[in-house]
């Protein structure tokens, strides 16, 4: 086979397209992780014998002659059945979008399959019960839903509308477009500047600029470079890189080469950690057909740029989401920060300069490129441009996966996007950012979130994780929660990380169970300034948000435990949640909802809550429909 060059891809984009243009009749399935668990990949299975069984030709991928012969529109009737990413409404899941209506019909079984073939696919008609319905009115077509019609999706496009593993359907939506000309059109230095200029901060919770941070790397004396990529995504709740790289592998793939040519590099890793391994899986599948076209590998297109690119699995460690820690688990030693300066750009992996984005900023970078960076600036606020990712999790009708502008306000996500809080019960707190964040309130609910804004406050975005707690959610409970996390995730590295983290959990755990006193709540507030400004790493320094922001909010809290000894909202650790086995059928409704991951268990078998984690939240309580939470 001839090698690969830039007028042959243009030629293979084009035929993608076309073959694309011809797929009138679409069966998309949702394969991300959450539908997968509902039984989504059983679905297509279904579809696709039952379609073949009536007649219709069935097709999976685009459908691609050789280079000399055009692509011909197919012949009669026919359906295309495509295994999309997350399309992020994982409530409503298993997912299944019927085009070029735009139907989406929720919750689906198998026993829904034969009426969906018969009703939609061959008379065009609407199953009306598998739609989703809100305060009595049905929503047909998945864009009037008001959960993704509030959204503005740019990272999360292709999720949910496109097929995951074919190289050419990402083609014919313009992939490796932003790729070609940042290699035959664009230097380095022309390509930080437009990333500059976008005003791209990173997503993965420290907004600093990314051109900046990439022109540092172009700026050192030339040598071995690497192009790094941060998936690791430890916070409880968040899920948002995850989807990205089940959903759209080639954006990240297309993002690290520009950022390779941009920095001089040609070796690249994706640290991905060990609880993905959908993701894992299609990121392998991903670059292995990237290479066999030439657009990964040695002399790329034919030019003489070079770039490898490796997915490293990590072992699951929250520590190793921070960079240095990062790099030295690539490297196979311990995940463990070190101290700096020198930083990344200067001394990263193998102490070589490094570029280490995570995953939805480099997703982001192609649409920069091929739209400009003023098509970028004009979403979102002057500072914090862009949409971002959120993972909207806890006590909301509708949990999920969603994108919003940057400068969105929490009243948008949660009461318009996300349904507001569920059996109508009040708005209590939002923890934003996971163990390195903090709790946000009634009084923030209209208030931007952009990195800037939550800075003053003493919060951040981190990487995209929202849970939302209501009136009956113990503040007390959720920092001891985060406290028990982060003093379990601890690298034990430096001494305020190790030892301080621990003394504030024994002091959470003496108030949550009654047995704290008032000299406590002073304790805790010297040791969080103490670790704040002492520990090592980012991830130490913010790891007491959480508690600092519900002492400022949830006084009153603290005090009916430390002086009434009685909570009214937790009445103490005594009591936990359990799962009746005799009456749990297995349905996983409960481990869906969990915004903790509390919740273990198999299909058709008993699922089992792990106190250590459980929030006592009552998702769970909410949603069972055999009445199997109990407290005890």
């Amino acid at each position: 086979m001839p090698e690969m060059n830039r007028e042959r891809l243009e030629v293979r984009r084009v035929k993608a397209k076309r073959a694309l243009s011809y797929q009138k009749r679409q069966i998309l399935l949702c394969a991300g992780t959450g539908c997968i668990a509902g039984g989504s990949l059983k679905l297509y299975d279904y579809f696709k014998e039952e379609c073949a069984r009536r007649g219709l030709d069935v097709y999976v991928g685009l459908t691609q002659e050789s280079e000399t012969e055009d692509v011909t529109e197919p012949k009669g009737d026919g359906v295309y059945l495509k295994k999309s990413g997350c399309h992020g409404f994982c409530e409503m899941g298993p997912l299944v979008q019927i085009e070029p209506e735009g139907i989406l019909y929720t919750h689906v079984q198998l026993e829904d399959c034969d009426e969906i073939i018969e009703q939609t696919i061959l008379k065009g008609e609407v199953v009306e019960r598998l739609l989703y319905e809100l305060d009595g009115v049905r929503y047909p077509k998945h864009s009037d839903i008001p959960f993704y019609h509030r959204q503005h999706r740019i990272v999360l496009e292709n999720c949910g509308t496109t097929d995951a593993e074919d190289i050419d359907e990402y083609l014919a939506k313009d992939g490796y477009a932003a790729f070609e000309k940042a290699l035959f059109e664009m230097t380095g230095e022309a390509i930080c500047k437009e990333i500059m200029d976008s005003g791209l901060r990173g997503r993965g919770g420290g907004g600093f600029p990314a051109g900046r941070k990439w022109d540092s790397v172009r700026k050192q004396p030339k040598g071995k470079k690497y192009v790094v990529c941060n998936g690791d995504e430890g916070d409880p709740g968040a899920f948002m890189d995850r989807s990205i790289m089940e959903g759209n592998p080639h954006s990240i793939i297309e993002g690290m080469l520009i950022a390779a040519i941009a920095a001089g590099s040609d070796e690249g890793y994706i640290y991905v950690r060990a609880e993905y391994p959908l993701a894992v899986n299609r990121l392998k599948t991903a670059i292995a057909k990237a290479e066999e076209m030439n657009l990964l590998g040695d002399r790329i297109l034919g030019t003489e740029f070079s770039f490898r690119l490796h997915v490293n699995r990590g072992a699951g460690a929250f520590v190793c989401g921070e960079g240095s820690a990062l790099t030295a688990s690539i490297e196979g030693n311990r995940g463990m920060p070190r101290v700096k300066p020198p930083r990344t750009v200067e001394h990263g992996l193998w102490a070589q300069p490094t570029v280490l984005n995570n995953v939805e900023t480099f997703s982001a970078v192609p649409l920069i490129i091929r739209k400009g960076s003023a098509w970028f600036k004009s979403i979102g606020t002057e500072k914090s441009p862009g949409t971002k990712a959120f993972a909207l999790t806890g006590n909301v009708v509708n949990t999920g996966l969603i994108e919003v502008p940057m400068g969105a306000t929490l009243r948008e996500i949660i009461f318009d996007i996300g349904g507001g809080i569920k059996d109508g019960k009040k708005f209590k707190a939002v923890q934003i950012g996971g163990p390195s964040g903090g709790c946000l309130t009634e009084e923030h609910l209209d208030m931007p979130l952009d990195f800037d804004s939550l800075k003053k406050l003493g919060a951040m975005i981190g990487s995209g994780g929202l849970v939302v707690m209501d009136e009956d959610t113990c503040m007390v409970e959720v920092a001891r929660f985060f406290m028990n996390f982060t003093q379990n995730e601890s690298c034990g590295k430096c001494v305020p990380c190790r030892e301080g983290t621990r003394r504030m959990l024994e002091i959470l755990t003496r108030i949550v169970n009654n047995e704290g006193s008032l000299e406590d709540l002073d304790l805790l507030e010297e040791l969080s300034a103490t670790i704040s400004e002492t520990a090592l790493c980012g991830l130490g320094q913010s790891a007491c948000k959480p508690v600092q922001s519900t002492l400022k909010y949830f006084r009153d809290e603290y005090l009916a435990h430390v002086v009434d000894k009685h909570c009214p909202h937790c009445n103490g650790r005594k009591k936990v949640l359990q799962i009746d086995p005799v009456l749990c059928k297995g349905c996983g409704k409960c481990m869906k909802q969990c915004p903790m991951e509390a919740i273990t268990g198999q299909i058709r078998m008993p699922h089992v809550i792990d106190t250590e984690k459980c929030i006592k939240c009552g998702a769970c309580w909410g949603c069972c429909p055999f009445g199997a939470i109990r407290e005890e």
